[in-house]
């Protein structure tokens, strides 16, 4: 392919992912890291490169959240052709951000937007998007730092921005985006994402997504949030009686006129590699959208289908005025829980049209090849290897998995993978890019064919004999297609590379031999690699061609080489020395060197190794706190030999959880008592008993039952026996008879509540006698026992510590640092009054105790500005045999600059101008006497020109006196309206109010920082323009 192939590359470039074509200017658009680039599409040659890399300070920024040099680049991930224009968006060192620039020269740039929820963060992150005729730009990316936040995105254009429901794993489950097209009235995008219907174990499914473009998002429900996304599984898998399933989707091609879209699918990355492609029609794909879904009705339950209310769904909006107006007429509902399709989309045919395992296919492109009896699709699939692989796309079996042939891209022995493929079907042409360059390769080469044979054999779609001009040519190029033949009715014969081996040796003879000491006479022989020879790629034949012999030399060592390292840092290791027996090497039959060519001798025999830290194991679980009802028990472990173990040192665990027996207590009847006596002297009595019942370990703490009561009727006849019958109700609707002078007593005190905390109860008693002072119990109303709750207040909660956090990094690398670790009093933390945890909270130890470079230790922290506006550190030197050099002292200018404080930062020890209080105390003196002598002279005028009226000599004050003013009852703090200056954030997006300040009109050394309020003008006579000061900061405090 060499001959045929053209490249294009730039000095320092890399990462040449992302390939556009744009047909009106007959140019191909690169976008590669931190650059873009116009092509010419004949040669691939230059027309325009435009660096576009981040600004130094977002790199740094980049560097100082742990990444690397390599990651805090502009790595290009949309590069679409919007008409007249080009939206490109790229990763900026991890600050996304999108241009929209000028079609004819990407120099010019015609608009910037954040590139969040356009481009990911990082350039490793999976992202598609695709942009529609009236300028929408659809994204699929991650919309945080850390890429947790996946989303599919709506934004430019006319219609509102629209996104996936966030932190919903239903909807977006750890996606990968691959692809995203517009077809009609959808947008269609597809990925492959965990399986959340899946119930065994964690699993990944390819999937495709479809919206409306006409969505707007809901009312109330759903706002900004699409109400028509659904998702359905793509099924790529071999038949058998156990189906092999090719879950994970790599890429995809979309064929507009056939109405086919083609996927690479490969297996899981920790399974045996394996790759298929299959092909799936838009129609299969919408049979599946208007099939039932499939729901979860909670999170425990099974997902189940569910019928679809709107079966052949096609975008339709609600047109009758009201608040649901413009809304598509799927139930706002529905949109937040239908969206999984229970019916998988099928492809086109029952096994894939291409499957080979021990390899991960990446790349796909598809061209349509018009052949002599009928359309060929043909595949260009790329793969892990940096490989192109030619295949067939057919159903028929006799063709179904040939490959037509595998380009080589690399030499061999190199592996690189392809990073992006682009075709124009109109010039025949594959676009490959790469690391480090774009290769432009023709598909048509039916030149190199040039027998008969070879172009029938090669069953080429492109390619056909065309026996008047008696060569092979494409069908365009034949002079008739009577005389123009193909024969693509089975595969090509493959595995026709043979490798080259040598042939018998010849006889030996006579010749010489310079060794570069000499010339000598010797014997030799020789063979040739024609048995076979390599043939179509094979591999050239190994070993010597040449033996010669009977002119020997004898080897001889070279010097021994310096001992190298050893091989433990600590304990007894060994270390090595080597020689070689080249010096000179021992040549055609002469005599090797004698003795050993690799020395030892052992190291670090003094060094220690420290003691390991492990662990102990755990003790048994100790006894659990509660018989029944729920418990806890715990056990506990030591970290031995050191005290940062990772992880916690005890550990609890619920027990008895079971429920306690309920016991129930019957206490004894009490004796029958007297009721209700009737004009007939015939009596009611009762009796009463209590049951109590407790669901508890401890059967002691039982809750107070329910009371029954027994009545029954005695005659006055002079029977004994006494009835219980439906006389008593009869009885105890009739008025008794109360025995005169009977009452109650006083309440006796409240006993003691029956809980310290949680809410109990406390009970107090009261006794009815009669006018004799006996006890009658029955000769009063109401109850003689009375309840009261008490101790409501939740019971208090002492704290306890968590664990030890992880230890920090060493504060210095060397010299002697410290590192730390924290634990917060959590577990629980301390409620309602109960006791805080006792103990630190941090722990503190030393690190990196070694010396220096030099044998210095670390520095000292900068000391506090001496008089001579000096800074001092110090450090101290840790060699103990040999001095240290450099100095161990060092000193710097404190150069302080002044800053202007937000107004909220008012500090009292500010100063204006270098004035002290007594400057103060001086001026304000100088200014009352000065107003007094003025007041004064003016009196003295006015008393001499002009005569006082009665009136006049009364002094009304210009301002109301704050102490006995009666006329506005409106607080001094309403009366003012504060002055409040905002700025904007770093962004210029958003006001921060955090910072609210102006800066005085004159530059100071100092400044004071003070709020001022403003009178009312009417009031007051406030005006703004007189006499500014400039040392006063008019801030909104």
């Amino acid at each position: 392919l060499s001959p045929l192939i053209s490249t294009f590359s730039h000095p320092g470039v890399r990462d040449y992912s992302q390939l556009t074509l744009d047909l009106t200017r007959n140019e191909l658009i690169v976008g590669a890291r931190n650059y873009l680039f116009r092509l010419n599409l004949n040669n691939i040659s230059l027309i325009q490169a435009t660096e576009w890399g981040p600004d130094e300070d977002t790199r740094r920024s980049c560097q100082s959240k742990g990444k690397t040099e390599v990651e805090c680049q502009n790595y290009i991930r949309v590069l679409l052709v919007n008409k007249t224009e080009v939206i490109t968006c790229g990763t900026n060192a991890f600050q996304p951000l999108c241009i929209t620039r000028e079609a004819g020269n990407m120099s010019r740039v015609l608009e910037r937007v954040n590139g969040v929820a356009r481009c990911p963060y990082d350039p490793r992150h999976n992202s598609t998007a695709v942009v529609t005729e009236s300028g929408e730009l659809y994204a699929a990316t991650v919309i945080d730092f850390s890429g947790r936040d996946p989303v599919i995105y709506r934004s430019l254009g006319g219609m509102p921005p629209l996104r996936t429901a966030q932190y919903n794993s239903k909807w977006l489950n750890e996606p990968h985006f691959i692809s995203a097209y517009d077809v009609g009235l959808f947008t269609f995008f597809f990925l492959r994402e965990n399986a959340v219907e899946h119930d065994c174990g964690k699993t990944v499914y390819s999937r495709v997504a479809r919206v409306c473009k006409n969505d707007i998002g809901g009312r109330f429900l759903l706002e900004d949030t699409w109400t028509t996304f659904t998702k359905a599984r793509l099924n790529c898998s071999r038949s058998g009686e156990i189906p092999f399933y090719y879950n994970e989707l790599q890429s995809t091609f979309y064929l507009p006129e056939q109405d086919l879209i083609y996927g690479i699918f490969t297996t899981n990355v920790n399974s045996i590699a394996a790759s298929a492609v299959c092909a799936y029609n838009l129609s299969a794909i919408t049979q599946a959208f208007n099939g039932p879904f499939r729901s979860q009705e909670n999170p425990r339950s099974t997902w189940l289908p569910t019928p679809n209310p709107i079966p052949n769904f096609q975008c339709g909006t609600i047109e009758e005025e009201g608040p649901n107006e413009g809304l598509t007429e799927r139930s706002l509902q529905d949109a937040q829980r239908l969206f999984l399709m229970n019916d998988v989309v099928q492809p086109v045919s029952v096994d894939p049209l291409v499957w080979q395992d021990d390899v991960r296919f990446s790349k796909l492109v598809v061209d349509i090849v018009q052949g002599q009896d009928n359309l060929h699709h043909v595949m260009y699939i790329g793969t892990e290897y940096g490989t192109i692989l030619k295949a067939l796309a057919t159903t028929n079996k006799s063709l179904q998995g040939c490959y037509l042939e595998e380009m080589q891209l690399f030499p061999p022995g190199l592996r690189e993978p392809i990073l992006s493929l682009q075709i124009l079907h109109g010039d025949r042409t594959l676009f490959v890019g790469l690391n480090d360059k774009v290769l432009k390769i023709p598909l048509a080469r039916c030149s190199s064919y040039k027998t008969e044979l070879m172009c029938l054999d090669a069953r080429d779609p492109y390619c056909g004999w065309d026996r008047k001009q008696r060569r092979c040519t494409t069908i365009e190029d034949s002079s008739n297609m009577s005389q123009w033949f193909q024969n693509i009715t089975a595969c090509p014969l493959r595995n026709q590379t043979a490798d080259g081996a040598y042939g018998p040796w010849a006889p030996w003879q006579p010749c010489s031999h310079d060794d570069g000491e000499g010339t000598s006479t010797c014997l030799c022989r020789s063979r040739a690699c024609d048995s076979p020879s390599p043939r179509c790629g094979g591999k050239n034949c190994e070993g010597p061609t040449i033996e010669v012999s009977n002119c020997s030399r004898n080897g001889g060592w070279t010097p021994w080489s310096s001992w190298g390292q050893c091989s433990t840092s600590c304990e007894i290791g060994f270390e090595v020395r080597q020689r070689s027996c080249n010096n000179p090497s021992p040549r055609h039959g002469g005599r090797v060197c004698v003795g050993q060519s690799r020395e030892q001798r052992f190291c670090n025999e003094k060094v220690s190794c420290p003691q390991p830290i492990f662990w102990s194991s755990w003790s048994p679980w100790s006894k659990c706190s509660s018989d029944c009802g729920g418990g806890v028990h715990s056990r506990s472990r030591n970290c031995e030999n050191g005290n940062s173990c990772p992880g916690c040192a005890l550990e609890y665990q619920a027990c008895n959880l079971e429920s306690c027996p309920e016991v129930r207590r019957n206490t004894p009847w009490t004796p029958w008592v007297p009721v209700n006596i009737t004009q007939g002297g015939a009596r009611q009595e009762q009796r009463v008993r209590y049951i109590c019942r407790a669901q508890l370990a401890d059967p002691h703490e039982l809750q107070l039952g329910k009371r029954k009561v027994e009545t029954r009727f005695c005659p006055n006849d002079g029977t004994v026996t006494c009835e219980t019958d439906s006389l008593v109700e009869e009885l105890l609707r009739t008025p008794g008879v109360r025995l005169t002078g009977s009452g109650w007593s006083s309440w006796e005190m409240w006993s003691a509540c029956t809980q310290e905390c949680s809410k109990g109860y406390r009970t107090r008693k009261r006794t009815c006698t009669s006018g004799e002072g006996k006890s009658v119990p029955t000769a009063c109303r109401g109850s003689s026992v009375e309840y009261q709750d008490c101790n409501p207040q939740p019971c208090p909660v002492n704290g306890a510590w968590a664990c030890w956090s992880s230890w920090s990094q060493c504060s210095v690398p060397c010299g002697g640092g410290h590192y730390q670790r924290t634990r917060t009093c959590t577990s629980p933390a301390p409620a309602n009054g109960g006791d805080i945890c006792i103990g630190l909270h941090t722990e503190e130890a030393l690190c990196n105790t070694h010396t220096c470079d030099g044998g210095w230790m670390a520095w000292s922290v900068w000391s506090e500005c001496d008089d001579l506006g000096l800074q001092l550190r110090s450090r101290v030197c840790g060699a103990q045999s040999t001095p240290c050099v450099g100095n161990s002292s060092q000193h710097r200018d404190c150069n302080e600059i002044p800053a202007i404080l937000p107004a909220s930062s008012y500090e009292k020890d500010q100063q204006c101008g270098g004035f002290t209080l007594l400057h103060l105390i001086a001026t304000g003196v100088s200014c009352f006497l000065g107003a007094g002598l003025l007041s004064f002279l003016v009196y003295v005028y006015c008393q001499r020109f002009h005569k006082p009226s009665q009136e006049s000599a009364v002094i009304h004050p210009t301002t109301p006196n704050h102490l006995n003013y009666k006329g506005n009852t409106t607080p001094k703090n309403e009366k003012y309206t504060p002055m409040e200056f905002k700025t904007l954030n770093k962004n210029n997006l958003l006001p921060d109010e955090r910072t609210n300040y102006f800066p005085s009109p004159l530059q100071q050394t100092n400044v004071y920082t003070t709020t001022y309020y403003p009178t009312a003008l009417g009031k007051y006579d406030y005006r703004p323009d007189s006499s500014p000061s400039p040392c006063r900061t008019y801030n909104h405090s």
